[in-house]
């Protein structure tokens, strides 16, 4: 059905045709069709004290407000994870903000964070029915100081907390100003000193543990992902997610539009953000899961991820130029290289 809608989604502006494919998978989910057309895929995989049906989960990003979470699911999912949220609303950047390099199967953007509030998706999250996985991945706004960017985080830690399987706290947009900032040195420190102490508030007023996750950028240096690591350590942070976006046009520079401003997804950013995966992995004890993202468009790729490191993977860009058919395709390929390590049960 997708290969069939392409040609007509690849001429329409790319954030309309986003908006066009998500009403869609709606209308089609509510008449039974994507549970036909795709179904469950089965490949259980324990992370984080959870469990997970499939390792193949939806990146933040394409969900922002939680509004069609049960027909995402219904294509296969492992895991959903929405956001990235904010407490107040917000329009993001001005338009245009998305972009295709279809030669290159990427995508830059500059979205800017826009959504509808953490409280209209909380309210989103009440409607749908979906009993699985639900990362939920909370930010900034725009408007607020990144040296009050704290306020922030557990503004939308303390709502989101009673609807998220776990939650993310994204640091590595590079589309809000200054927000790669507290990727770095004693701005990481204050802040996941900060969001951890109320997490275990949290944890112990609900009586039940919520899995906390950072997301992290690829264009990092190596001195800044030792730091990274160490504090996860120190954190007690429960994971981290491997990459967001890169500033970087490597692999699409004889591109005119690779000139736009924003971050670039998509096949391009394959190799740097597995590059950084391996990285964590090598500091990183066990007890910190990695979820692998970017570039992965196949299931080689994705076994890729796997054998960096990862316990888990998340789709985007991937899902824009091979349709939902590329979960099924990641999950029988992870499943295949499981069998071959001989460990059926883990990862």
């Amino acid at each position: 059905m997708y290969a069939f809608l392409r040609p007509f989604l690849f001429n329409t502006d790319p954030e309309k045709a986003h908006e066009i494919t998500l009403s869609l998978l709606e209308k089609s989910q509510k008449f039974g069709m994507l549970g036909f057309l795709y179904g469950k895929q089965e490949l259980t995989t324990e992370c984080m004290g959870l469990t997970f049906t499939n390792p193949v989960g939806l990146a933040a990003g394409l969900d922002k407000n939680g509004e069609y979470i049960d027909a995402l699911a219904a294509l296969g999912f492992g895991y959903i994870e929405i956001g990235t949220i904010t407490p107040k609303p917000q329009p993001g950047n001005e338009k245009p903000r998305l972009f295709r390099i279809k030669e290159a199967h990427a995508i830059i953007n500059r979205m800017g964070f826009n959504n509808k509030g953490v409280d209209y998706l909380i309210e989103q999250v009440k409607r749908a029915k979906y009993q699985g996985i639900l990362g939920i991945n909370i930010g900034k706004n725009a408007s607020t100081p990144v040296e009050n960017a704290l306020d922030d985080y557990i503004y939308c830690l303390e709502r989101v907390y009673p609807y998220a399987s776990y939650i993310t706290v994204n640091i590595s947009s590079p589309n809000t100003k200054n927000l790669r900032d507290l990727q770095s040195g004693d701005a990481l420190t204050a802040l996941l000193d900060g969001i951890k102490s109320r997490h275990s508030q949290l944890a112990s007023q609900h009586q039940y543990y919520v899995p906390l996750v950072l997301k992290v950028a690829p264009d990092l240096e190596e001195d800044q992902i030792d730091y990274i690591a160490k504090e996860l350590v120190r954190f007690d942070i429960d994971g981290l997610i491997t990459t967001n976006t890169t500033l970087s046009r490597n692999g699409v520079e004889d591109y005119k539009i690779s000139q736009e401003a924003g971050g670039l997804s998509g096949r391009p950013l394959s190799h740097r953000s597995t590059q950084v995966l391996e990285q964590f992995a090598e500091r990183l004890p066990s007890s910190v899961a990695l979820i692998g993202v970017g570039g992965i468009d196949n299931g080689q790729r994705a076994v890729k991820k796997i054998e960096a490191g990862a316990d888990l993977i998340q789709l985007y860009s991937g899902l824009i130029y091979e349709g939902p058919e590329l979960i099924q395709t990641c999950v029988e390929a992870l499943d295949g290289y499981r069998l071959s390590q001989h460990s059926p049960s883990t990862l």
